[in-house]
């Protein structure tokens, strides 16, 4: 069994971090305009601070495609290579984020409605990154 392949896992992790970061435009800058607006009045956050976090948070799909790819690069000498494998992969982050998450939810930091349309759409969003990340790996250079 070789060695993760680091470079693919790189490259995997570009790609989908920028498939992250597409879906993620669609999901706060257009389907979900009004769902971020209550956020931020409920829990009266800085508009602001907000917008300045886009950096951050482009960073972190960034970070979030290289764990899915990581994963799937240490699965699939187990489970095989292709998209079904990438998307298992995928789903333990998906499915660990989403417990956390949860978590804040039932803080009041999320509401439930709220809550379920996003964990809907970082689905879609997990899905995609698995599987352009999954594609783009090869074990050997």
């Amino acid at each position: 069994m070789a060695g993760i392949n680091y470079g693919r896992v790189a490259l995997g992790a570009l790609a989908g971090g920028i498939v992250a970061n597409a879906c993620d435009f669609v999901i706060n800058a257009i389907l979900f305009v009004e769902d971020n607006e209550r956020m931020v009045q409920r829990l009266n956050l800085n508009p602001a601070q907000v917008e300045g976090s886009m950096i951050a948070w482009a960073i972190i799909d960034f970070l979030y495609a290289f764990l899915i790819v990581w994963n799937y690069a240490a699965v699939r000498p187990r489970f095989g290579p292709g998209a079904g494998t990438a998307i298992k992969a995928g789903l333990v982050i998906w499915a660990a984020v989403t417990a956390i998450l949860t978590g804040f939810e039932q803080m009041g930091i999320f509401t439930p409605d709220s809550f379920m349309k996003f964990m809907a759409a970082s689905l879609v969003t997990n899905i995609l990154v698995s599987v352009v990340g999954g594609y783009l790996y090869k074990e050997s250079a």
